[in-house]
């Protein structure tokens, strides 16, 4: 079975389900998929949880309280939401792979660094073996890359970050990470009559804007 997890570095909950997904590697391989949350949102007419006022209190007390619960270290960066473009184009610049993926989501979530410019992220980029980070961030092909990512996303129908995706079923959050398991554990776990009930389940009333 195919195991995809699509991510974008502005995302805490995506440093919270990191470690999950990394101890997932051990049974079966995933791969790393960076996207532009905001793209997302843009599509699906739609505001972040940092973009609502109240919501943006409770999310960030909701991270550092299941970060301290889960012994996941965690500190916030200089500013939040930031542009999160260079470092998902450095991300895919280093190949896309864990180990970038690793680093930089530490940079960002572990040590509360700013990674929205070339010059935050020449250090991190240098280890990654990276040395012209501009050259790096300015490469077509990369920023081709990032919208490819992006727009198969948004095809498959992915609407928030992190999600993982298992086979052609989409889990959605940190929160989400056990329900995922259980679908790889066996396939069939939701197929019972509620379940394929819900999945056509009529709308008795919808809001106008």
């Amino acid at each position: 079975m195919n195991v995809q997890w699509y991510f974008d570095f502005i995302s805490p909950f995506a440093w919270l389900q990191l470690p999950k997904v990394l101890a997932l590697r051990e049974r079966i391989a995933v791969e790393p998929v960076p996207i532009l949350f905001a793209a997302v949102l843009d599509k699906l007419g739609q505001l972040g949880p940092a973009e609502i006022p109240g919501k943006r209190d409770f999310t960030y007390r909701f991270v550092l309280w299941q970060a301290a619960r889960d012994g996941v270290p965690l500190q916030f960066p200089p500013a939040h939401p930031f542009n999160p473009l260079t470092v998902l184009r450095l991300c895919i610049a280093a190949g896309g792979g864990w180990d970038a993926v690793q680093a930089l989501f530490a940079q960002i979530w572990q040590r509360g660094e700013a990674a929205d410019t070339a010059d935050s992220l020449r250090a991190t980029a240098a280890t990654l073996g990276i040395p012209d980070v501009g050259a790096a961030l300015a490469d077509a092909a990369v920023k081709q890359r990032l919208r490819e990512n992006t727009e198969q996303a948004l095809a498959l129908g992915i609407f928030g970050v992190p999600t993982l995706r298992v086979g052609d079923e989409l889990f959605w959050g940190n929160d989400a990470t056990a329900m995922a398991l259980d679908y790889l554990d066996d396939p069939r776990c939701f197929d019972t009559p509620e379940y394929r009930r819900i999945a056509s389940l009529p709308e008795a009333v919808r809001r106008t804007r």
